[in-house]
């Protein structure tokens, strides 16, 4: 079992990522950039190795516009040798890494400019792991997207576009059910007929249920199914509701006596586990040092493999 956080690393010197606004993006701006989030990432998985933290997700803001006509910098060449030395740190610490495209990522539109920009959107954060030269296990976790009047035409959209995808992307493609629109029921019935991964979110499930009586350790076992050998151990997102925010909202902090209760009640230990939550690893060490008492196993990464 891995644990892990997305994107920042809070506390730690060194690791924040940096943008710009696109009127100031000039060819320095962006190559300054570059270096500074190249170095930010770089620190926090040293940051990572020495904590034991062996799961990851990378900011989409790596490479500031990096889907945009704005950044015209062939990076993955500028920054090949940069980027090879970081992912041989990834790769030689037994960590794995994602990537999440953001909201506007949507290949199930029905405007196909849309469905065009977020091609290329896609295309952008394959290059990433791929210049990191990390298999198809660190993958690209995307969202179905929206109903548009029609739940089952949506879905179709997405199937169909699906096929437009580069082989770069669909090799790292695995889906997830969100909070609003597509159920852990709807997503796993596509993930089933594209034979793609699907990573199943608890409080999204809470908040976007298909099956009151179904258990997250349910849908963990259903899902399993999906993930093949090449894809890697079974990945899911953990997240906890925030107490007087609107429903969906991430907690600060992880409860560590509700996640304790969450591992035995799933009793699959085959996992990684992403927790989405505002203290990012924080969070994920008070649940590895909570995993290391418990089950009487002290240390970073041995208390998750001992378990």
């Amino acid at each position: 079992m891995r644990l892990g956080y997305a994107c920042l690393a809070v506390g730690v010197p060194g690791t924040e990522q940096k943008s710009c606004m696109m009127k100031n993006a000039t060819t320095e701006r962006l190559m300054d950039l570059i270096w500074t989030n190249l170095n930010a990432l770089e620190n926090m998985i040293r940051y990572n190795i020495r904590m034991g933290i062996r799961l990851f997700r990378i900011s989409s803001g790596l490479i500031p516009f990096g889907s945009s006509p704005v950044n015209n910098l062939p990076w993955w060449d500028m920054y090949s040798s940069w980027l090879e030395t970081i992912g041989n740190k990834i790769k030689s610490h037994g960590i794995r890494v994602s990537m999440h495209p953001g909201q506007y990522t949507i290949i199930n539109s029905n405007d196909d400019q849309i469905v065009q920009r977020s091609f290329e959107d896609l295309n952008y954060h394959a290059r990433v792991l791929d210049s990191l030269c990390l298999g198809p296990e660190h993958k690209l976790i995307l969202h179905v997207g929206g109903i548009y009047g029609n739940k089952t035409l949506a879905a179709e959209r997405f199937m169909r576009n699906f096929e437009r995808l580069t082989e770069a992307v669909r090799n790292r493609l695995a889906i997830e059910n969100d909070d609003k629109c597509f159920t852990a029921e709807d997503v796993l019935k596509i993930s089933q007929k594209l034979r793609i991964p699907m990573v199943y979110d608890t409080l999204h499930n809470a908040v976007n249920p298909c099956e009151p009586g179904c258990r997250d350790a349910d849908w963990i076992c259903l899902c399993r199914e999906t993930w093949r050998e090449k894809d890697g151990p079974q990945k899911i997102h953990y997240s906890q509701q925030a107490p007087g925010k609107p429903p969906g909202s991430h907690a600060e902090s992880i409860d560590t006596d509700e996640f304790l209760l969450f591992l035995e009640q799933v009793n699959n230990r085959d996992l990684d586990i992403m927790l989405e939550v505002k203290d990012k690893n924080l969070s994920v060490l008070k649940c590895m040092q909570a995993i290391g008492l418990k089950y009487g196993v002290l240390g970073k990464a041995d208390s998750l493999s001992a378990i």
